[in-house]
Order: C-alpha cells, then sequence, then structure tokens
C-alpha cells in the first residue's frame, strides 16, 4: 500500500508543478492548442498547431548536438475552414538524431513549460539489432463541456492520465477511437464537428503529452458520428475532413479511398491501422451483406499482413476483433464470418506475430487465439482514458480472455518491443490513471506468453 500510495502522491506533485509552472508561462494569445508532434520517419517529422485565429506558423528545430546549424519548416497560414490548424514538415532531420523545436505564431516565439524535443527513427538495418521502443495506447478520452453534456453526472474524468502516460516518455502514442465524443448539437454541421475536436484538443492537461511523443489515431464511432455508426453516416466527410485536420498520420484512406486507414513502421514492427467505420454496414440491417472493413479494405489488410516481414503486426482498430462474446459491437455479434474468414486467412497463410490493439469497450483485457497451425494471434484492449467505464465487463463471456487481464478503470497501455533482430518479443502492460502498473504480461519470441 505505501508504494501505490507514493506513486500516487508522485503523479499528484507532478500535475501542481506543471500547473504552476504553467501559470509562470503566460500562454500565446494566437495559441489554442499543441504543439503535437505527428508521423516521425528518419528523414521527416510532422508538426501540428491550432491558433486561435489567422496566423502565420513555422517552426525552427535544431540538434541537440549541433546547435549552431538551425533550420526552418516553411510557414503556413492557418485559417478558419480548418479550424486554424496547420501542419508543418520538418525535412531537413537525419535518421536516430535528437532534436529541439520551437514553434514561432507571426514570427513571435512562443514559451511553453515543457520541454519540446523529438527524436527521428534510426538507421538500423544492416548495422545493428532493432532499437527498444515503447508505445503508448488507449481510447474513450471524453472531456466535459457541461453545456452540451447530458444532465448529470459528468462522463468524463481524472485527466491526470495523460500526464502520466507523458512520463512514461514513449516513442510513439496510438488513439484507437473514441478520442473524442461528438455530441447532439456537433453531429450535423461543420461548425459543430470542428468545435468538439478544438475543445477536446485544447484541454490544458494533454499540453505536455501533445508536444512529448509521436501521435497517430483511427476513429470510432464518436469521433465519426452518433453512437454506433457505419456507412450510412451523412456527415462522415466532414468528420473525415476534421480527422485529417487535427491528426498527423502518414496518410488518410487507403489509395483512391476516403477513411482513416494507413500504415507506418517504426523500427522493426509494422503498424496497420484500420477504418471499422466509413465502409461499415448497418448493425440492424438483417438483410444488408456484412461487412465491417469492406470489401477493398479487407483484401489489402490481408494482403499487407501476408507481405509483412515484421516479427510484430500490430493491427489497429475501433472495435474488438478477438472477443468471443457476441454483443454490443465486438466483431463476433456484428460479423461473425468476416472475423472468421480473417482469422482462417492468417493460419492458411501462416502469418505469425499477429497483435489487434483495440478500444471502444469502456473495459480492457488481453485476448488469445492458438489456431490450428499452432499460431497465436492476440488482442489487447484498452479503455476507456477518461470516459465512463464498464462495470459489466465481468459478466460477458469472453473464452479468449487471459486470466487475469480483465480491467474496469480508466487506464491505458504500453507496449514495449525489445530483443535482438531474431528474438523479439514485446511486453503489454496496463497503468492506472496514476502510472500505477494493473498487470503486465510478455509474448515471447515463440509466440508464447511468459510464464508469470
Amino acid at each position: 500500500m505505501r508504494s501505490i500510495f507514493s506513486s500516487r502522491r508522485a503523479v499528484t506533485l507532478v500535475a501542481l508543478v506543471l500547473a504552476a509552472a504553467q501559470l509562470l508561462f503566460s500562454q500565446h494569445p494566437l495559441l489554442k492548442s499543441g504543439p503535437m508532434l505527428g508521423y516521425v520517419e528518419m528523414k521527416e517529422v510532422l508538426l501540428w498547431v491550432q491558433t486561435t485565429q489567422e496566423a502565420v506558423v513555422f517552426f525552427e528545430y535544431w540538434d541537440k548536438e549541433n546547435p549552431q546549424e538551425r533550420f526552418l519548416t516553411d510557414p503556413v497560414t492557418t485559417a478558419k475552414p480548418m479550424a486554424f490548424t496547420a501542419k508543418c514538415i520538418a525535412d531537413r532531420v537525419e535518421p536516430g538524431r535528437a532534436y529541439i523545436y520551437q514553434l514561432y505564431i507571426n514570427k513571435e516565439p512562443v514559451r511553453l513549460p515543457y520541454p519540446t524535443e523529438f527524436k527521428t527513427q534510426p538507421l538500423w538495418r544492416w548495422r545493428a539489432d532493432p532499437p527498444v521502443f515503447t508505445v503508448a495506447a488507449g481510447s474513450c478520452a471524453y472531456v466535459n463541456e457541461p453545456r452540451y453534456d447530458r444532465p448529470g453526472s459528468p462522463y468524463g474524468s481524472n485527466y491526470a492520465i495523460f500526464d502520466a502516460i507523458a512520463q512514461q516518455k514513449p516513442e510513439l502514442m496510438l488513439w484507437l477511437g473514441d478520442n473524442i465524443y461528438l455530441r447532439e448539437a456537433d453531429w450535423y454541421t461543420r461548425t459543430g464537428i470542428f468545435h468538439r475536436y478544438t475543445h477536446a484538443r485544447s484541454l490544458p492537461e494533454l499540453q505536455r503529452l501533445l508536444a512529448a511523443t509521436h501521435h497517430y489515431a483511427i476513429w470510432d464511432d464518436h469521433d465519426y458520428g452518433p453512437n454506433d455508426s457505419d456507412g450510412t453516416w451523412i456527415n462522415k466527410d466532414i468528420a473525415w475532413e476534421a480527422f485529417q485536420a487535427f491528426w498527423g498520420n502518414p496518410t488518410f484512406g487507403l489509395p483512391g479511398q476516403k477513411g482513416c486507414t494507413t500504415q507506418f513502421q517504426y523500427a522493426d514492427v509494422d503498424f496497420f491501422l484500420l477504418d471499422n467505420r466509413y465502409y461499415r454496414t448497418p448493425n440492424d440491417c438483417k438483410t444488408c451483406p456484412c461487412t465491417v472493413l469492406g470489401k477493398a479494405q479487407l483484401d489489402w489488410i490481408r494482403g499487407a499482413l501476408a507481405a509483412s516481414q515484421a516479427p510484430y503486426k500490430v493491427v489497429a482498430m475501433g472495435g474488438q476483433f478477438l472477443n468471443t462474446y457476441a454483443g454490443y459491437e465486438t466483431y463476433a455479434n456484428l460479423c461473425p464470418a468476416e472475423r472468421d474468414s480473417l482469422l482462417a486467412f492468417i493460419e492458411r497463410e501462416g502469418i505469425q506475430g499477429v497483435l489487434f490493439l483495440t478500444g471502444d469497450r469502456h473495459h480492457s483485457e488481453l485476448s488469445a487465439y492458438k489456431n490450428a497451425r499452432g499460431h497465436w494471434v492476440y488482442e489487447l484492449t484498452t479503455s476507456p482514458l477518461t470516459s465512463g467505464v464498464n462495470t459489466g465487463a465481468a459478466r460477458e463471456i469472453n473464452r479468449n480472455r487471459v486470466e487475469g487481464t480483465l480491467v474496469t478503470q480508466h487506464n491505458f497501455a504500453l507496449l514495449r518491443f525489445s530483443g535482438p533482430r531474431t528474438q523479439r518479443q514485446v511486453e503489454l502492460s496496463l497503468l492506472s490513471t496514476a502510472g500505477e502498473v494493473l498487470w503486465k504480461r510478455t509474448i515471447l519470441p515463440s509466440g508464447e506468453l511468459a510464464q508469470e
């Protein structure tokens, strides 16, 4: 109990220090939110920011070991149609180098009460083992706005979780959907949808995390449209425009298609980010041909998994995939035949190292499935960050749940990849709002879970 109390007290102290620091640094009057780090590669890094009104923004950046040589991104003029957001590209970087960056608004430097640094991906192939790196993940982040919220107790709480994530210093953060919660007042207008993104993104407790690690995202129903939205949602293209404006993914949709689908590689791990909303058939349509991903996306993920040479193939998707409980919006409930066909494809092709990463359910758990060829498929579900908790999750029968991994409180996940090139392993852990480890499991190079 003493260690838990000390951990909580430490997190509280850090939060107080940060709050005091923010008082000492008066925010630039034109800065609304950010800066945020988007995608990171060996030769490019995306930097994002939002202003309160039209302004010219750019970033200065320099190698920490060579501060005399400084570079500037191209300037961008923010504009109202895209909620005064801007994306700037740092394209004078080199692999595996640490950089400091400085935001300018209308040629004035913006002082911030926390470090603004990034590190490019290393060039490791043919030179060394792949690096150790950590990915944070979470879903279901509700930020209260009382005048638009339902009456009663606030649905969002424990915003200190974002500082707890930042303290872990992950290289990446994967946002697994419901990253904002569109309200009834937001659904049917561009003004409402962009307002909701702006309100959530400008949360003070979030700013340090935005600046500290590289963020990638998918959406689920609440940052796409109303609850349980599908491909018939009339404003899905407006939601897509807002998603693009506020996130720094490398791409948005497959070539020639819309949506949030994308792919990137960090070190030796492939990440596949799927869209489970834009092409989905209605949940309650009894005569519709059932699909969650749509044919083009389903064909793509099959081919991409088969082509991947990565020891781990992380597949991020809004809703649960392996959970056998046929309820709510689990794949087993919505479209079991499509789920089974993808699992059968993974088995036929002998694909190993598949790890689904999901959110949505307001509880967290690890699921494991061993196919007929003896290969394991895993799913780590992490939810919620700040929204309400599913206190009834223990009553759901998930035959693939790993014993001792069900969590029904605010939490986030960490995935730590390590080991020599041919013996990589990944340590999965769930942490509380205070940064306490709730459980930890390790997937060994063999695909088996390590004995506890």
